[in-house]
């Protein structure tokens, strides 16, 4: 489909920002509009490449004028919603990094990736609580919640350390808020993503942390039982500063893959732990003595380098996935898991992991925000890789994952795990507790009533759906 914007109109938008403005057929496009996820291939009316908040301001003017909604692209991680014929917004440009030693603060631009500021505080000898990934970006990560695999157990949802946000609303206004400016919205963006605005700046509370005892252990899918067994001993008595997730992986034969893992089944299990490489030594004990590892990367490590815990994949990948929130993880679900998804299944679903939850994320934070489900002990999340426009036909693999592990599932959903199978309404409200999500749409229709930033998983200004207690 061709999107036809008065030239006029395109002229002086392009006057008055300073990063690129480009439409269908221009040269740089494909680079404007690309996104890490890469399941989906954007097609805009327009993009702009935003280089600071008057940039943004302008863009959704423009938007906002021609009846265009607005999306948004930092990295791209996110992408599940199609932006065909909407304005976008590429803020891969704002991404400056300031720390604060004595406030223990960093205010961050709304591209800025974990391991820029992972970087940047650690030289101060602070950290924040980033995801899994470095590539990530800080902002949409916090705004949906945040669960650090390495910090959260200990610290809580990185959405608890906001400290303040400048954020441009439907009406193009900058508006700088926190607890005491626009305290609803404050309350909003902190686990209702973007749904309420283009968030340019940030700031965000960092911990003292600069080294942690963690890595990887893989084992041969030959010993899936015994690994998941000593999995759940593991977790049944981990403090709070010991973070432990299990994933079953089926990686193909690629350079970036480890060769013992390439083509085969296994059993990733991801350890952070904030206390002593002796006290972590002995707290993995049982689980490295389960069965031979194919790769032991366990170590004292400088949080610089927890990205190599979980080996995220680096480059840009379609990417379908489901999640579910469980409420425990017994023998019989486990045996359900590798029933599901273990050595002996065929299934095109690359990665399943079980993360325990729990700890300080069970807790609610001092200054109150959206982030919901905080009950949950552990979090299913999966994963399928393929090619663009492949989403249906990884559906019914994902869905029976889920269907599997039904009877041990809350019901409920983290919004960052989200996916693009859950873009309706009623599957957004999962992430909420129904007077949470109340809130969120009398805030959604206070700032944006015309639901001018849509292109996401939508919190529509309209009555919420009706979703269970």
């Amino acid at each position: 489909m061709t999107y036809v914007l008065d030239r006029d109109d395109l002229a002086r938008l392009t006057a008055e920002v300073a990063g690129p403005v480009v439409v269908p057929g221009d040269d740089g496009y494909a680079a404007e509009t690309a996104t890490w996820n890469t399941a989906l291939v954007q097609r805009p009316a327009v993009a702009v490449g935003a280089t600071s908040a008057a940039d943004v301001r302008a863009a959704v003017r423009f938007a906002d004028a021609n009846g265009l909604p607005v999306a948004t692209v930092a990295t791209g991680h996110g992408a599940v919603v199609t932006a065909d014929g909407a304005l976008m917004i590429n803020l891969r440009r704002i991404d400056g990094v300031r720390v604060d030693a004595g406030l223990r603060t960093a205010t961050i631009g709304a591209a800025v990736t974990a391991q820029r500021l992972i970087d940047a505080a650690v030289e101060v000898g602070l950290a924040p609580l980033a995801g899994s990934s470095g590539n990530v970006g800080v902002v949409g990560y916090v705004l949906g919640g945040g669960i650090s695999p390495t910090l959260a157990r200990t610290y809580g949802f990185a959405a608890d350390h906001v400290h303040a946000a400048e954020i441009v609303t439907a009406d193009g206004s900058l508006r700088r808020i926190d607890r005491d400016h626009e305290p609803d919205l404050f309350w909003a963006i902190r686990g209702g993503m973007g749904n309420f605005g283009v968030v340019t700046s940030l700031t965000v509370g960092l911990v003292p942390v600069t080294r942690l005892y963690g890595g990887g252990l893989y084992f041969s899918g030959d010993h899936v039982e015994q690994v998941v067994d000593a999995y759940r001993r593991l977790v049944a008595a981990a403090p709070e500063e010991l973070s432990v997730s299990l994933a079953f992986l089926r990686l193909p034969s690629a350079p970036s893959v480890p060769e013992p893992l390439r083509d085969r089944f296994s059993v990733h299990v991801r350890i952070a732990y904030l206390g002593s490489a002796a006290d972590g030594h002995r707290l993995v004990a049982d689980l490295r003595a389960a069965a031979p590892p194919l790769i032991d990367t366990m170590a004292e490590m400088p949080y610089t380098t927890i990205a190599a815990i979980h080996a995220d994949p680096v480059e840009p990948v379609p990417t379908y996935e489901m999640s579910a929130l469980l409420r425990d993880f017994p023998t019989e679900a486990a045996e359900a898991l590798i029933a599901a998804a273990g050595p002996g299944v065929d299934t095109p679903v690359g990665m399943v992991e079980i993360r325990q939850l729990g700890g300080a994320l069970g807790r609610e934070p001092g200054v109150p925000n959206a982030v919901g489900n905080r009950d949950a002990a552990f979090q299913l999340s999966a994963a399928a890789f393929g090619a663009p426009g492949m989403a249906e036909e990884f559906r019914t693999p994902l869905v029976a994952l889920a269907d599997a592990m039904a009877r041990w599932a809350t019901g409920g959903r983290q919004a960052n795990f989200l996916t693009g199978y859950d873009t309706t309404a009623e599957a957004v409200a999962r992430a909420y507790a129904p007077r949470t999500y109340q809130r969120l749409v009398e805030v959604k229709r206070a700032f944006d009533p015309r639901n001018l930033f849509r292109v996401n998983h939508n919190i529509t200004p309209g009555p919420p759906p009706d979703t269970p207690g």
